[in-house]
């Protein structure tokens, strides 16, 4: 019996290091977006204080005066990728954007993870379709650290894109009315003073 014992513990510690390598593996594949000190690889609204750089985070904060929604721009496009990223929202509206397109006057229109109580698993179409799908508005509510750091994974591939956040597969879509390539792009949304954090953003490129 004691040689089962060790037996089964020898092989649960063997799959436990294979999948640690795996997972140090899989991490070391994805590029940072963001370097931790300044925006460097972004592109900026005109208003330079609606997105700054805090602690090594990403901070997008309004005062409650936008005219339209503004955008913290990655400064090309990506195809077929996955995007990782932490978000904590103190209050309001935001979101991750992917696939999209920026026009001159700092516009972005495209498919948006977004990013707000009530709207937690919402997959949204910024200046196009709107609302394409959401998660149960109950059990998203319940996947959320209020007031701390949220883990969000965005995968495209083709026309298909999925969204998880904590672990949790929350929109799953194939649409033929997807880009095949587009930018990434942070939110601040109109309304009342707002403030947003990002940290972490990484991109591994698939085939």
């Amino acid at each position: 019996m004691k040689s089962m014992i060790r037996t089964l513990s020898t092989t649960l510690a063997l799959s436990a290091l294979i999948a640690a390598s795996a997972a140090v593996a899989d991490d070391a594949d994805f590029k940072p977006l963001f370097n931790g000190k300044d925006l460097t690889g972004w592109i900026t609204p005109a208003d330079k204080a609606l997105f700054t750089v805090e602690d090594g985070e990403i901070v997008g904060r309004t005062k409650g005066d936008l005219k339209k929604n503004e955008f913290l721009v990655v400064n090309k496009p990506y195809k077929d990728f996955v995007l990782k990223a932490k978000v904590k929202l103190r209050n309001g509206n935001s979101g991750i954007q992917v696939r999209s397109k920026r026009a001159d006057d700092g516009v972005v229109s495209g498919p948006q993870a977004d990013v707000a109580d009530g709207y937690w698993g919402l997959l949204y179409e910024e200046r196009g379709r709107g609302i394409l799908e959401q998660y149960d508005k109950e059990k998203a509510a319940k996947l959320i650290k209020n007031g701390d750091w949220n883990d969000f994974v965005v995968s495209c591939k083709g026309k298909h894109l999925t969204i998880d956040i904590n672990g949790t597969r929350v929109i799953d879509r194939e649409d033929k009315e997807f880009a095949d390539d587009g930018v990434i792009a942070l939110q601040v949304h109109v309304g009342p003073p707002m403030e947003v954090r990002y940290k972490d953003v990484s991109i591994k490129e698939i085939d």
